[in-house]
């Protein structure tokens, strides 16, 4: 690790790998530092039985504008463009067609309020009144798309999001995390290797597990979780920048991945939720590309607490619900095959970013450079596309861009 780079890019996700593959075009020496035993971050893909599973991020979002589709389509990468399951439940059941047009309404105008007349406490919550017989349903939407519950989401911050989004939304039967880590393949990286301090002087000195790494500059793409830990010691120090990240938490996302013993007991590419009455449920992708397995999320603070109980608790969950919603023979046949827990992976620490209520310029001043040769970069530093592989992608573009003006 004793060597020189032009640039030391600290994180082997999508921001990171996007920040070195521009240098590394521009014919800048380049290394990847990256705490894991792999690359991709929160983009990750595990095979069982040949199934291609997303641990992490797994539709690319807004995909006629999303790049990473693009440079799927430009390698010619097999891409799904059906439309999802999500607002269809099953047979209806336990959720009459009547209710599930009634939620999705009231889900519907909470948008339009948060439009029209947003709170000024900026607080999502503060839109929709506690008693509201849609709140959990709500609250539960909430913990799956932000990672957390309207109480600790900034409206503004919602927003930006959901005004700049659109609904194509694609997927990679190969795997999306495979996908991204695969546009790494080629890059200089130094994996299980932990940066412990950042220091700028004539050089940066990187301060690592393996060792000090010096460059005439460095991208930090790690989690904003990680920044507001102070795991990385910055010298001097970037207080404003920390603080800025304190502001974006990390949400929850998990998975719970279950295998089917009965495949033909529902049909492919179909949709339960768990509950509608309640936010501590899970939602359930039923057989995705046809595939003999069930793929659950679970989210906010609910997954936070599943995460707590230990590793099996998830899986009891997520097979009770089921058990309650298709019947004991069914219930029976599942078999647990692996579950997140983003939450307690010490080298992210959550799923995605969300503001807190009052805080959603805390993401231009996480993105603001911190010198000429210093910037950060992840999804937590995107504007409108935080929350995505592909919003993380254009941050480390943006970052490699701003450094290369000054090498």
């Amino acid at each position: 690790m004793n060597q020189r780079v032009d640039v030391a890019v600290v994180g082997g996700g999508a921001a990171g790998i996007a920040a070195a593959r521009r240098l590394a075009d521009l014919h800048r020496s380049v290394l990847i530092v990256e705490a894991l035993s792999q690359l991709g971050g929160r983009a990750r893909t595990s095979i069982f039985q040949g199934l291609p599973l997303d641990l992490g991020c797994g539709w690319l979002h807004s995909a006629r504008r999303n790049p990473l589709a693009m440079l799927a389509e430009a390698q010619a990468q097999e891409l799904d463009r059906s439309r999802g399951a999500w607002h269809r439940q099953l047979r209806d059941i336990r959720f009459t067609a009547p209710e599930q047009r009634e939620a999705w309404t009231a889900f519907q105008q909470l948008g339009e309020r948060l439009h029209r007349d947003p709170p000024s406490s900026d607080c999502a919550a503060d839109a929709m009144a506690s008693g509201d017989r849609w709140r959990p349903f709500i609250d539960g939407l909430s913990s799956f798309l932000n990672g957390t519950e309207l109480d600790r989401l900034s409206a503004a911050d919602y927003l930006a999001y959901d005004d700049a989004a659109t609904e194509d939304n694609w997927r990679l039967p190969s795997g999306y995390g495979a996908f991204i880590a695969g546009l790494g393949a080629d890059l200089p990286a130094a994996l299980d290797t932990t940066v412990h301090a950042v220091s700028q002087g004539a050089d940066i000195a990187l301060d690592t597990s393996g060792g000090t790494l010096h460059a005439r500059a460095a991208i930090i793409t790690v989690s904003s979780a990680v920044l507001a830990r102070d795991d990385i010691r910055f010298r001097p120090s970037i207080a404003d920048h920390l603080d800025a990240a304190s502001c974006l938490p990390l949400g929850l996302a998990d998975k719970v991945f279950l295998s089917l013993g009965d495949p033909a007991a529902v049909p492919p590419e179909s949709h339960l939720l768990g509950r509608f009455d309640r936010a501590a449920t899970g939602s359930y992708y039923l057989r995705p590309f046809g595939w003999p397995v069930i793929e659950c999320y679970l989210g906010g603070s609910w997954a936070q607490s599943l995460e707590d109980a230990g590793p099996q608790a998830a899986f009891a969950f997520a097979i009770d619900e089921l058990r309650q919603l298709l019947g004991d023979s069914f219930a029976r046949t599942l078999t647990p095959i692996t579950a997140t827990r983003w939450a307690h992976e010490q080298t992210i620490g959550g799923s995605y970013s969300h503001a807190l209520p009052g805080k959603v310029n805390a993401r231009a001043a996480l993105a603001r450079p911190i010198s000429e040769r210093l910037c950060l970069a992840g999804e937590a530093c995107s504007e409108q596309d935080f929350s995505t592989a592909h919003g993380a992608w254009q941050s480390g573009l943006r970052a490699a861009d701003w450094v290369e003006r000054f090498l």
